[in-house]
């Protein structure tokens, strides 16, 4: 079966975009080739700092022939009916159409429409020169003489050549020479723009990546990031360093690079004094260069490697002078920053207002930097109020959270007026991905508490699911009174993320919330602080993410977030009589006793402690495929399927259920087996035991199924209807502290 390449060759893509343009080539192109009825067997995308390649294996030559037959009216029908048949047809009249007869219907008109297959040439000459008109870029421009005209060709740059080649393997390809702007398909594509800028005859895949090779071009961008990552640690080893990886800014080299050439340069060792990150981050952002580090400690060397695209006739010396010059102007720039933000500002006496305001030492930089904040009035939000101001907020609720997590008050009032304090450093202001770590730096070096400092940094995080919690009490503290502030803010002026969209990170904010709580083990009613059912719900979204990241089935997870984790029975939980007293047995022989089955309003508010959440998800997770949990789960669905069912047609059910009105043996025992088992599973969930709890109840079945075998619920007696009704809502409100068990599957 015949293959197919494809390449479209312009001027330098960014690398940012290399990647997802491949792959969108890939889906685009593919998707249209089956859409016109064509099959492969598989497709790879490649992609250079100059390309876009796609080879199609196994395509078939054409398309199946098409035969369709569409029913129309009857033959008698009227005469608008008929056209409106004929026209989406494609028929020009009724001769054309064939009469068929049905027994029932009568005679009727069908088109018979047959379709011809189509070349697999033909087919990708059709499709591609819409594909390439409406790729989609992020960013996209027009060029040349040709970008005057309405509706000329964009691309993400200019567009320079396009090669389509098909045929088998053993055999001669042909070009599909489909045309775009003036811009024709051939079999010629071009190497390296410097070493070999000659033109290629190109005749099918294997023939056209080793040409490019010869040519000074590694077509596969994964095998140019090999090369990359194994010649720079070589040449780090080689000078006795070891290389700092950095998979971000590997993709990106690999992206700016055909003939990736892996060079040493360095700088002078009074830079070391600066810190490592800012270093780091200088060489990367600036100049694309890795930086090394003794192969002992964790300090950086002054060397740092480069990736150059050309074999230069020196070695390299030239490119390793002009990298150098600009790394050390870049690093003079970071050193003069670190130096000023450890100064006094020029202006203290204008900041002794928001000072007071924040209990600020203008003596210490870091404060003078929080009071110039505040000063300035930067606004956080437009609708939210300054940074000044949603420090404010942060910091009463930081006050209120320290009493559930246990920290410092004084430090974790120290940490929250301080933890922006950084936006106003110049080195925060030259590259931003350091808040937080540069004021821990700053907060260190004026002597404040190692928990305060680690607030600082830590504050932010987690950052995303892989990203480490804070384990420090008052980073903790500081971290969710952040999160909650930037959450409850957001949600008070309506900006919710709608469907994929985002912009504040509110998700990221939630989920880092989630972790926190349960990973540091934090109880924290969360309606106590958001206020917001809504809120809350977006919440036990976030928690259901990770508790099915790791491992919960959902329809558990779903089970415990729709119990009542509120005590159904009167009395905190206990089985009462109406007026006082224990019904843990029989109340034959006693005053008639009345235990209320409607559980009090279910609500959120059971479900806003997370931690506690997990933890039922957890223990229910451990008991459901257990024998007892079988039972539990059988017993508790023929119960409340069978109340749902009489619900829903309307049928009264008592509010209380009448132990007077209990004639069968079978109702007894249940009704005395829920209570005794209510009553011991609220123990078990007060000391927070969720597998006692269940395993309390899981004593139902027995009772539950002798119910079903011997007492008629829709009793002909309405009054004994409504009690047994009662009954079985009484079952269903006892299970639901655990959790519902009409959610679970199976």
């Amino acid at each position: 079966m015949p293959d197919l390449l494809l390449e479209l060759r312009s001027e330098e893509i960014p690398a940012r975009m290399q990647r997802k343009a491949a792959g969108d080539l890939k889906k685009l192109v593919t998707d249209a080739l089956v859409e016109a009825g064509l099959s492969y067997e598989g497709a790879r995308e490649y992609w250079t700092p100059r390309r876009l390649t796609l080879d199609i294996r196994g395509l078939t030559a054409r398309s199946a022939d098409i035969r369709e037959e569409r029913k129309g009216p009857r033959t008698d029908a009227n005469e608008k009916a008929i056209e409106g048949f004929l026209r989406g047809a494609g028929l020009t009249s009724v001769a054309e159409a064939e009469i068929q007869s049905d027994p029932k219907k009568g005679e009727f008109y069908v088109a018979v429409i047959s379709r011809a297959g189509r070349a697999a040439e033909e087919i990708v000459a059709d499709v591609m020169p819409g594909i390439v008109r409406d790729f989609p870029w992020p960013k996209s421009m027009r060029w040349g003489a040709a970008s005057a005209r309405p509706g000329s060709l964009r691309w993400v740059r200019p567009l320079q050549s396009i090669v389509c080649l098909f045929g088998t393997e053993h055999e001669e390809t042909s070009v599909i020479p489909f045309e775009i702007d003036g811009l024709v398909a051939s079999n010629i594509t071009y190497g390296h723009r410097f070493h070999a800028p000659q033109a290629i005859t190109v005749k099918r895949f294997d023939d056209y990546i080793a040409s490019l090779e010869k040519a000074k071009v590694i077509l596969d961008a994964e095998r140019r990031k090999e090369i990359i990552a194994s010649d720079a640690a070589n040449l780090a080893f080689a000078s006795g360093l070891e290389l700092v990886e950095d998979q971000a800014l590997l993709e990106e080299v690999a992206g700016l690079v055909e003939w990736p050439q892996v060079l040493m340069g360095s700088f002078e060792e009074d830079y070391l004094t600066i810190p490592s990150e800012i270093i780091r981050l200088t060489i990367k952002t600036n100049q694309k260069c890795f930086v090394t580090r003794p192969q002992v400690g964790d300090t950086l060397s002054n060397k740092f490697v480069l990736i150059a695209n050309i074999e230069a006739s020196d070695g390299g010396k030239e490119i390793i002078h002009g990298n150098g010059k600009v790394v050390r102007a870049r690093l003079s720039d970071a050193l003069h920053f670190w130096k000023r933000d450890q100064g006094n500002l020029p202006d203290l006496e204008t900041l002794k207002g928001s000072a007071a305001k924040f209990d600020l030492d203008l003596a210490k930089p870091l404060d003078q930097r929080m009071a110039k904040l505040d000063a300035l009035n930067v606004t956080f939000h437009a609708k939210l109020g300054t940074q000044g101001e949603r420090v404010s907020r942060i910091r009463t609720l930081a006050a209120e959270l320290a009493k559930i997590t246990g920290a410092d008050p004084k430090l974790v009032d120290r940490a929250a007026v301080l933890i922006k304090a950084d936006l106003r450093t110049e080195a925060v202001g030259e590259f931003p991905e350091l808040q937080g770590l540069m004021g821990r730096k700053y907060a260190v070096i004026q002597g404040e508490h190692a928990s305060v400092a680690a607030a600082i940094e830590d504050h932010y995080k987690p950052q995303g699911p892989s990203d480490r919690v804070p384990d420090d009490r008052v980073a903790t503290t500081v971290a969710l009174a952040d999160k909650l502030d930037t959450l409850i803010g957001f949600w008070a002026i309506d900006e919710k993320p709608t469907g994929s969209k985002d912009p504040y990170a509110l998700r990221r904010a939630a989920l880092g919330v989630v972790r926190i709580l349960l990973e540091r083990k934090v109880r924290l009613p969360l309606l106590s602080v958001v206020k917001d059912p809504d809120l809350l719900a977006f919440f036990h979204d976030r928690l259901k993410v990770y508790l099915r990241d790791q491992g919960a089935r959902y329809d558990l997870i779903d089970a415990v977030l729709a119990s009542n984790t509120h005590l159904p029975l009167e009395g905190g939980g206990r089985a009462e009589r109406a007026g006082g007293g224990d019904l843990g047995s029989s109340s034959e022989g006693h005053p008639t006793p009345a235990l209320r089955s409607d559980p009090p309003h279910q609500g959120e508010g059971g479900n806003d402690d997370l931690l506690m959440v997990a933890r039922r998800v957890e223990a229910l997770t451990a008991f459901i495929t257990s024998e007892d949990g079988k039972n539990l789960l059988a017993g508790t669905k023929r119960a409340t399927q069978l109340l749902a069912a009489e619900e829903k047609k309307g049928t009264a059910v008592a509010a209380l259920v009448d132990a007077s009105l209990l004639t069968l043996e079978a109702e007894k025992e249940l009704f005395n087996a829920t209570v005794q088992a209510s009553s011991q599973a609220a123990d078990a969930s007060a000391v927070e035991d969720f597998r006692a709890a269940m395993s309390a109840l899981s004593t139902l079945r027995a009772p539950v199924d002798r119910f079903f075998t011997d007492v008629l619920v829709n009793d002909e007696n309405p009054d004994i209807r409504a009690n047994r009704l009662a009954l079985l809502r009484l079952i269903r409100a006892a299970t639901s502290t655990v959790a519902d068990f009409s959610k679970i599957a199976g």
